[in-house]
């Protein structure tokens, strides 16, 4: 969107990519990043969806900065040490007095001034002790974008329809599959073989199973459908696999805590 112009509430934080989405917040100087290819989720708006679902979570569980606390952050322009405060310069360049200023709504700053004539050295103190005051007037969070508040309030600014789950590599249709099932694949070992149907599936740590289905034996269209079965048959068991080594390990015996005498380490660090 234009400079100036808020992106609209649906696609706040969310760039449109050639591939999907990418989503891209920043709070407190850390960035929250995350990729939603159309391929990985089926179609595009699914992938819009998982999306605009991932940012509402952001938004939600990493609020921005409180606006006193912002208010408070030294910007590169000021020249004085303290935020909101601002020496008043006299035509021979030397400090007239000290003013305190904060921006608390559209309708309401708070200012007070501080002359150096009748106050000397102490205009200065005066006017970080009445910015200290100033900002006990400021509450709320940072506004960052219209559309945050509704988010947190769970006001959803998109469809509320089914997700797709999230598609493995090996679900995936590739650029250059020819029968637009993924993991079968039509292979010509020489140019005078009429080839034949390939199904093929790979498991991490165990290897890939693949089985191959002739043209001329059951005909290009026979050899064909019968690598489509016979890769939805591959899948299948890759899943019951997956499933019992899942159920398995959670069915394992925990080893026995040990409690150890002596001071904890109360902060140790956790892998979330």
């Amino acid at each position: 969107m234009p400079k100036g112009i808020p992106n609209p509430a649906a696609m706040y934080g969310i760039y449109p990519r050639s591939w999907g989405f990418e989503v891209s917040l920043v709070r407190n100087g850390i960035r929250h990043h995350k990729l939603f290819g159309k391929a990985s989720y089926g179609s595009v708006e699914q992938a819009l969806l998982h999306a605009q679902d991932w940012r509402d979570f952001i938004v939600r569980s990493v609020p921005p900065v409180e606006r006193r606390v912002r208010a408070q952050k030294p910007r590169a322009n000021n020249t004085t040490g303290v935020p909101g405060v601002f020496h008043q310069i006299a035509a021979g360049g030397k400090v007239r007095g000290w003013m305190a200023k904060t921006y608390i709504a559209q309708d309401e700053i708070l200012r007070a001034d501080f002359p150096v004539d009748g106050l000397g050295d102490a205009a200065h103190t005066l006017a970080v002790m009445e910015r200290a005051r100033q900002l006990k007037h400021m509450t709320g969070l940072a506004r960052l974008h219209p559309a945050e508040e509704a988010i947190r309030m769970g006001l959803s600014a998109h469809a509320h329809g089914p997700r797709s789950p999230k598609r493995s590599k090996s679900e995936i249709t590739r650029r250059n599959n020819t029968s637009g099932v993924s993991g079968v694949h039509f292979k010509t070992p020489h140019a005078a073989h009429l080839g034949y149907w390939l199904a093929i599936t790979y498991t991490a740590g165990k290897g890939s199973v693949s089985k191959a289905f002739s043209v001329k034996e059951h005909g290009p269209d026979m050899a064909k459908s019968l690598a489509i079965a016979e890769r939805a048959k591959q899948l299948a068991e890759k899943l019951r696999g997956e499933e019992s080594s899942s159920a398995a390990a959670s069915q394992q015996p925990q080893p026995p805590h040990v409690k150890k005498r002596g001071r904890s380490a109360s902060g140790a660090k956790q892998d979330n």
